[in-house]
């Protein structure tokens, strides 16, 4: 079956039978905001929150990861994690799907890198669909990615008494196979589901002044743009938007060392365009000094840099970067400013 529906009632006994199949990551509250955690209580879930503080990311491209362990007399190698463990990520917004999709497209580009794809292919994505903005600082209309456009294997829309879950892949459907409390989704479903999406055309609307397209062509011819001295004179070089960002990925090597500096364990830590030193290199020589090109050059992976290698944003509109910055920078602003610059000019 293509489309089934869950009643309400009975989330809470499909999210146990989850749990029994693989490790489950969710939503819940932590304080104010809101993070992925494994879940051992259901009841700790909630389906209705703003983007995490830091994206789904983390389990599948962790913050510090181990790499290998050597050792120098005899030389001598091994992998630092010999298996991964099956895990499922539950009620992840759509803008982190398109996260996810980003990352495959980087990790899967030669060489392949296996650590990551070892992990993805470990993973099952169960997604939710907003039906409203999570807060004012979210883009996602304007990237495309308020609804959804695949990279899941089950997606949640919530029909008022009910779920319908698309189900978009074979290991989707082993999560749904042989429950008794999950039905087919019926015809009167099927109009529920179009009646819920037209009703959320009328809730989302355009965050940028333009058309992607448009965004992309100015980016093209604004590299000197005033708005980037602008942004660089008002960035603290945090590094938030960076950390926080489900599509950034660049990262450091580094060896960590025992006393006894013949073994040690190699790892990869994230790493951040936004640091003062990213961009050395050997003899003191830094290709981008200041703020302001640190900034420009961020704005340029998500806009640009990738549409051209491709053919694709990576920008997913989940404000993260504008929730999180110290000096209140915000994304949607910056290329509003641009688009009028360009308006300017003709």
């Amino acid at each position: 079956m293509k489309y089934a529906v869950i009643k309400k009632e009975d989330l809470n006994k499909w999210v146990e039978h989850l749990k029994k199949t693989a490790r489950l990551y969710a939503p819940k509250k932590k304080e104010n905001q809101f993070i992925f955690r494994p879940i051992k209580d259901v009841n700790e879930i909630t389906l209705k929150y703003i983007p995490t503080i830091l994206p789904p990311k983390k389990y599948y491209y962790p913050q510090k990861e181990k790499l290998f362990r050597f050792k120098i007399k005899p030389f001598k190698t091994a992998k630092a994690i010999k298996a991964f463990e099956e895990y499922i990520l539950f009620a992840v917004h759509t803008c982190d799907i398109a996260g996810i999709q980003c990352m495959d497209v980087i990790f899967r580009e030669g060489p392949e890198d296996p650590n990551y794809l070892n992990r993805k292919d470990k993973m099952t994505i169960i997604g939710i669909e907003c039906l409203e903005y999570c807060d004012k600082y979210a883009n996602c209309t304007s990237m495309g990615n308020h609804v959804p456009r695949g990279g899941y294997d089950l997606m949640m829309v919530d029909l008022g008494e009910k779920f319908i879950l698309h189900i978009n892949s074979e290991k989707g459907e082993r999560l749904v196979h042989g429950l008794a409390y999950i039905k087919e989704a019926d015809e009167k479903d099927m109009l529920n589901l179009e009646r819920v999406r037209e009703a959320k055309k009328k809730v989302f609307k355009e965050e940028f002044n333009a058309s992607l397209i448009k965004v992309y062509e100015t980016f093209d011819k604004h590299f000197a743009s005033k708005v980037w001295q602008d942004v660089g004179r008002r960035c603290v070089a945090c590094g938030n938007c960076t950390n926080v960002c489900p599509t950034c990925y660049c990262f450091d090597v580094m060896d960590e060392m025992e006393l006894s500096l013949n073994q040690g364990m190699r790892y990869r830590i994230w790493n951040s365009c936004q640091m003062d030193d990213f961009a050395k290199v050997a003899g003191g020589e830094d290709f981008r000094k200041g703020r302001d090109g640190r900034q420009r050059h961020r704005y340029y992976r998500k806009f640009k840099y990738p549409v051209d290698k491709f053919n694709r944003y990576f920008c997913t509109g989940c404000g993260r970067c504008t929730r999180t910055c110290m000096a209140q920078i915000s994304l949607v602003e910056t290329v509003n400013s641009l688009l009028a610059e360009e308006g300017e000019l003709r």
